[in-house]
């Protein structure tokens, strides 16, 4: 059942627990609290070891808490079988990697219609929106190259477009600059920008870098697997 309210991500409680019941226990994350709005940009920050990566699978579906619940656009993710868990996944969440995850050897169009394809659209309309997707982020000119005969920053702006290509509820970003220079990840995040601002995306960026961070509309700080500040930019 789903909730009618603004709410994408409801957290409460969460734990993550390693090797639990041996000698070497080792727990992540401290009860974690956290809430985000449909149309929010929001930033998790945090260095190395903070448990950024921990929390960022556990909202995008890719592990279990070891304790708390875990709402998705109001549905109980608890109580969800992996088929189920895959299906949301793929069809609520976009995903955009420090390291890109293209498949190698199929062009950007591909990849950008592959998605799609696991959601079962059908052939000409996957097409013709992985098309408009590469054309939003200034890749239609280079739709049938390869991820090899792309550039670092040419390869994020494809996931980027797959990211959007199931129509998420949310875009779960991992450090997507973090393997780009300045200057691209520039445009990569100015692509973020628009994608909030001009279609009010909710976009949840994951990043250790402060100043990304500070163009968001909400910073948490995640220090030692707590969330130890919650700020909100003005305006």
């Amino acid at each position: 059942m789903e909730d009618s309210g603004n709410s994408i991500i409801r957290l409460r409680g969460i734990t993550r627990r390693f090797y639990i019941g041996s000698e070497n226990e080792l727990e992540v994350l401290h009860g974690i609290d956290m809430d985000m709005e449909k149309g929010e940009f929001t930033a998790i920050v945090g260095e190395s070891g903070s448990g950024k990566s921990t929390l960022m699978n556990i909202i995008g579906l890719l592990d279990h808490p070891t304790q708390g619940t875990y709402h998705l656009m109001g549905m109980d993710t608890a109580g969800m079988n992996d088929n189920e868990l895959s299906m949301v996944r793929g069809r609520r969440i976009g995903f955009v990697f420090q390291t890109y995850n293209l498949i190698p050897r199929t062009s950007a169009l591909k990849n950008v219609e592959m998605p799609m394809m696991y959601a079962h659209v059908e052939p000409k309309l996957r097409t013709q929106r992985a098309e408009e997707l590469l054309g939003l982020v200034g890749m239609k000119d280079r739709m049938q190259h390869r991820p090899d005969e792309l550039s670092g920053g040419q390869k994020q702006r494809v996931a980027i477009a797959r990211a959007l290509a199931n129509d998420p509820a949310i875009i779960l970003a991992d450090e997507p600059t973090g393997a780009l220079d300045s200057a691209t990840g520039r445009i990569v995040m100015d692509i973020f920008h628009k994608l909030h601002e001009e279609q009010g995306r909710t976009i949840l960026l994951i990043t250790h870098s402060q100043p990304l961070a500070d163009e968001t509309q909400r910073i948490l700080t995640l220090v030692d697997g707590r969330i130890v500040n919650s700020q909100r930019r003005p305006g």
